[in-house]
């Protein structure tokens, strides 16, 4: 099966649907061992992201807005991730039922990848959030997690 050709040009809705249509099968075509490996891989990416948002605005000495700004763009570093990474996030994937719909593909190939994908991203980020705990990270000088909604300083300075 041939894989389509990624491109950065500007498309007409209908053949943006068109290419849709051509991922959407073959996410659905690939072995299960590798659409397991690659949502556990976007499970691990997402959670990075969500780990670096959260230590980059935890702790005192940032503005409501400007924290949640750079949280967000610190998340968007497991987007990327996933993105250049070719992994299988579940949000990503719930284009295939562009396929669907124009019966290039089963139903049952779209709700085997949604489940597998499902799982295998809540696995992972299970896993993920699983070692940050073990790490203790979150307890850190420099990751005040829990003190994230606190404006003021640290009890002491290093």
């Amino acid at each position: 099966m041939d894989q389509p050709t990624p491109t950065l040009d500007a498309l007409l809705p209908r053949e943006m649907a068109r290419r849709a249509e051509d991922v959407g099968v073959a996410k659905a075509a690939l072995p299960l061992l590798q659409m397991a490996f690659l949502a556990g891989m976007a499970g691990v990416f997402i959670s990075l992201g969500a780990v670096f948002a959260t230590t980059v605005s935890a702790g005192p000495g940032l503005s409501f807005g400007v924290a949640r700004l750079i949280a967000a763009l610190a998340f968007s570093l497991g987007l990327i991730l996933v993105s250049v990474g070719g992994a299988e996030l579940f949000t990503g994937n719930s284009l295939i039922v562009m396929a669907w719909a124009s019966r290039r593909i089963r139903t049952r190939a779209v709700l085997r990848n949604w489940a597998v994908v499902y799982v295998g991203n809540l696995v992972a980020a299970v896993a993920m959030a699983w070692v940050v705990q073990q790490s203790g990270q979150y307890r850190g000088e420099g990751a005040r997690w829990a003190d994230a909604r606190s404006t003021s300083p640290p009890a002491r300075w290093h």
